[in-house]
């Protein structure tokens, strides 16, 4: 599939997503959301995919909405918006549910909506120099849809200080609010970044990747004893998935096996 505002390509298993608006600092259009879409899709659906980079080129990750964009929905009816605002909250949804493994690689400032993306990632390794922030209420928006995942992930408290004063933050104090998983200097972050998504895909289960993100993403919609219930469900139907029998095989064994 041919992509306007994206690089995607598939090596050794890995699928890599890269924004490529370079001119806008890969600033966000309703036309690279639906690329993004588009691009996830293809790699959920690809067998050969098991995890999936996403990083942007140039010199920013992402820079938020794109200008022209923010004033063409100053003429939109709400319901032009709304049906908008779906479409990203789609991809938010899609890339944080997805079956398969997600990688923010960060390599330059990722801010407003790029701050979204790299929120709904399931690791994220960014750079010492990039910035990081939620930006909307400065300009009279309001960062709604992230914050339905920030609040999962770092919490109520430190989610308000972070939506509320829309501050810029280092990557520093992303990793010690636990926003993101790693700070790596910009020399090492392409190959460190290489070797996480390497080592996920050789060292783990293919079904044991998806049925723990899905577990982690769900237990906080329910009750304790709900929660455990279905934790008690989905360990009992990992114990008969091929790859368990396996893997148990090879531990017994004592042979080296790679996914």
């Amino acid at each position: 599939m041919a992509y306007s505002f994206l690089l995607y390509t598939v090596a050794e298993r890995v699928a890599t997503i890269s924004l490529n608006r370079t001119d806008k600092r890969n600033a966000l259009n309703g036309a690279l959301v639906a690329e993004l879409r588009q691009a996830f899709a293809q790699a959920a659906q690809d067998d050969q995919v098991k995890v999936i980079i996403l990083k942007g080129e140039g010199e920013a990750f992402c820079a938020g909405a794109d200008l022209d964009y923010l004033q063409q929905l100053q003429q939109n009816t709400y319901e032009e918006n709304l049906a908008d605002s779906r479409e990203l909250m789609s991809l938010f949804r899609e890339i944080y549910e997805l079956d398969k493994i997600v990688i923010a690689q960060v390599e330059g400032h990722a801010i407003a909506g790029g701050s979204g993306l790299v929120t709904v990632c399931d690791l994220s390794y960014v750079v010492p120099e990039a910035k990081m922030g939620y930006t909307e209420v400065k300009i009279g928006f309001i960062p709604a849809l992230v914050a339905v995942f920030l609040v999962r992930k770092i919490g109520e408290g430190k989610a308000k200080e972070l939506l509320l004063t829309g501050k810029l933050i280092s990557a520093a104090e992303a990793a010690a609010a636990n926003l993101i998983t790693a700070v790596v200097p910009a020399a090492e972050i392409r190959d460190y970044v290489a070797k996480v998504a390497r080592g996920l895909c050789n060292e783990a289960s293919e079904n044991s990747l998806k049925v723990t993100k899905k577990l982690i993403g769900t237990v906080l919609d329910h009750t304790i004893q709900d929660s455990l219930e279905y934790a008690a469900q989905q360990n009992a139907a990992t114990r008969g998935h091929a790859d368990c029998k396996r893997g148990i095989a090879a531990f017994l064994n004592k042979e080296k096996l790679t996914w």
